[in-house]
């Protein structure tokens, strides 16, 4: 099979695994009280861009508790400034990670009817909360929401692959009827009587990856779980602090993460891969002055032309990273690798200065 037409089949897998399952925007009204429940360590630098998008919504939260985690800056200061309750967790027990132990505080003092659960770097348009609460009462059960990516720096745009990865991993139509699917855990809604079901937080209290944990035990809870992409409503920046921050977050979901997935939907992101991979070559290829290049070239065209008509769910990549695509391609490959040092070398991922093993049994 010539090599151009192999790239192109590869590359169509992409286009299988984008479902495009856009969060509406909605505009009516919403009655159900609120609570958005937000975990927070160090982060006196998010938090203001987070709570002041929240004072701006169409439809305000009734309250807003931000939950303290062992922070040593300005955290809970910047959240009492802007009118958020601050729960300070208590000191973190035994078989517990840090941020489920801090969102399973938050809501014990949460009295909201509907929860929203979200990490500290996600920004909200207008007419986000609006429509998250819309979306999870025609949809019922729990729902969750891919952000944008705003990534700003070149080392962040790095991450230009990985975040379609996630996006195929969340939205692929092989994991509708995926009876273990995970959630995206920077934007959780659930209404209060679903999670308590599951025993909520307390249920996933011992895992790394609580998002992923959580939609399977809804599912097995007989509770429905959808994840959307965010129509540019809900929005991150997800590692500001540097390339080393970066690498730590995506490692520790990289491998883990792929265990729930469906088959079919692991089959055609390895398709997908393994042509992103191979048309990476194209560089060296032209520089060597292969007589393959022209074709791996053509294939590496395609991908980048796919990454510029993805980044409308994506992110703010530019022109010049899906043009690049080799580049990322690379940081993808370097966070695989380190995922599996660290999962099977060490058995523990470094997260916010804390050590959290992997693999740990349930208790209780």
């Amino acid at each position: 099979m010539p090599v151009f037409l192999l790239l192109f089949l590869e590359c169509l897998t992409g286009f299988v695994l984008y479902a495009r399952m856009r969060l509406p925007v909605s505009s009516g009204p919403f009655d159900r009280t609120v609570s958005v429940i937000i975990p927070a360590r160090n982060e006196e630098r998010n938090l203001p861009l987070l709570l002041e998008s929240l004072r701006r919504q169409t439809r305000r939260p009734d309250e807003v508790l931000v939950i303290d985690d062992f922070s040593d800056d300005r955290t809970a200061e910047v959240a009492e400034r802007f009118g958020a309750t601050v729960i300070h967790s208590a000191p973190l027990p035994e078989h517990w990670t840090g941020k489920n132990w801090a969102v399973w505080n938050g809501y014990l003092k949460s009295t909201g009817k509907i929860l929203v659960f979200l990490d500290a770097d996600v920004r909200l348009a207008p007419d986000a909360l609006r429509s998250l609460l819309a979306q999870r009462e025609r949809s019922g059960g729990v729902i969750s929401v891919v952000p944008y990516h705003n990534a700003e720096k070149f080392y962040e745009k790095l991450s230009l692959v990985l975040c379609l990865l996630g996006i195929f991993a969340f939205t692929s139509p092989f994991e509708r009827k995926n009876r273990t699917k995970g959630l995206y855990g920077s934007c959780i809604v659930a209404a209060r009587e679903d999670y308590q079901k599951i025993h909520g937080h307390s249920g996933v209290k011992t895992e790394l990856l609580e998002d992923i944990n959580l939609g399977k035990r809804f599912c097995e809870a007989g509770v429905p779980v959808c994840t959307y992409l965010s129509n540019r409503l809900i929005s991150f920046r997800m590692y500001p602090n540097g390339i080393f921050s970066e690498l730590q977050g995506f490692a520790k979901g990289a491998m883990p993460g792929a265990a729930t997935l469906k088959p079919e939907t692991i089959a055609l992101i390895v398709c997908w891969l393994v042509g992103l991979i191979c048309s990476g070559a194209a560089p060296v290829l032209i520089i060597l002055k292969n007589p393959l290049a022209v074709p791996f070239a053509a294939g590496y065209l395609l991908y980048a032309v796919q990454f510029l008509y993805f980044r409308k769910d994506t992110g703010r990549y530019g022109l010049l990273m899906p043009l690049l695509h080799f580049a990322s391609t690379l940081f993808f490959l370097v966070s695989v690798l380190y995922s599996l040092y660290r999962l099977k070398a060490k058995g523990s991922f470094t997260w916010k200065g804390r050590e959290i093993p992997v693999g740990r049994g349930r208790d209780g």
